[in-house]
């Protein structure tokens, strides 16, 4: 019998016995990702996209005003709708679970939010690549073998295949993990790297539902995808912060890309 109170808005979302809280570091360690389904609710996630389209200036009911295949968006605040994403419990066992407890920073805000629109010609931002991961002494940030964060996605539109999901290399942590060297490098020197050393892994998609959320290693090659669709994509691309560098001796699962 489950013990979890039932007035509880969150109770599908926290109870031990709710599939999305139980994260499968199995397939993370192998795969370099893994999805969490209805890591928040999805009215929250909905809530929060028709805040950013009202922050855009833009209609869904208007598709002749979509006249860009990208535009920023952003939460800064983490207030109405945004907290319940940002704090959701589901997502913080995940990263307990991958992070290990006490490992990672949770985020006052999702930050700034890409929304890619079925609008031709599409973006030319859609090279494989690592994301900037390590902090440096001058202030910039370098991607390296010792990454400072993991990557958390979170959907706040249907995404299906065509609707623009982040492409992924399933399994690339271990081949960026290995080729990179005792140096930092830079987004561009990165990417070139990245891109040769992954270029045999399978691509996956990151679609799902309003609310789902993905968290990816942070060596692992990913790239942005055109929109073949007709809806919007809102996706929130956001570094959760490590408490510690990860190492060899990391006594997480985010450690044994190194294995």
């Amino acid at each position: 019998m489950s013990h979890c109170a039932p007035e509880n808005p969150w109770h599908d979302e926290v109870c031990a016995c709710h599939p999305a809280r139980m994260v499968d570091v199995e397939a993370f360690v192998a795969d370099g990702y893994v999805k969490i389904p209805g890591a928040a609710p999805r009215e929250m996630a909905d809530a929060a996209r028709s805040v950013l389209w009202a922050q855009l200036g833009l209609s869904p009911d208007d598709p002749s005003s979509w006249t860009e295949p990208v535009r920023w968006a952003a939460d800064l605040t983490g207030a109405g709708p945004f907290g319940a994403l940002t704090h959701s419990p589901v997502l913080a066992a995940a990263l307990d679970g991958l992070c290990g407890a006490g490992g990672w920073v949770p985020r006052g805000s999702l930050g700034n939010i890409p929304v890619r629109f079925p609008v031709s010609p599409a973006a030319d931002d859609r090279g494989w690549h690592l994301d900037l991961n390590t902090p440096q002494p001058d202030g910039s940030w370098a991607v390296s073998a010792r990454p400072h964060t993991v990557l958390l996605l979170t959907l706040l539109s249907e995404v299906t295949v065509d609707d623009a999901p982040t492409r992924i290399r399933a399994g690339s942590h271990r081949d960026t993990a290995a080729a990179l060297g005792d140096q930092p490098l830079d987004a561009a020197d990165a990417a070139v790297l990245a891109a040769a050393a992954s270029s045999a892994r399978p691509v996956h998609h990151a679609t799902g539902m309003p609310g789902d959320v993905y968290l990816l290693h942070p060596l692992t090659v990913h790239a942005a995808d055109e929109h073949r669709g007709h809806t919007p994509r809102f996706m929130a691309q956001s570094p959760v912060v490590l408490t510690e560098p990860l190492t060899r001796g990391s006594p997480s699962p985010l450690a044994q890309v190194f294995s």
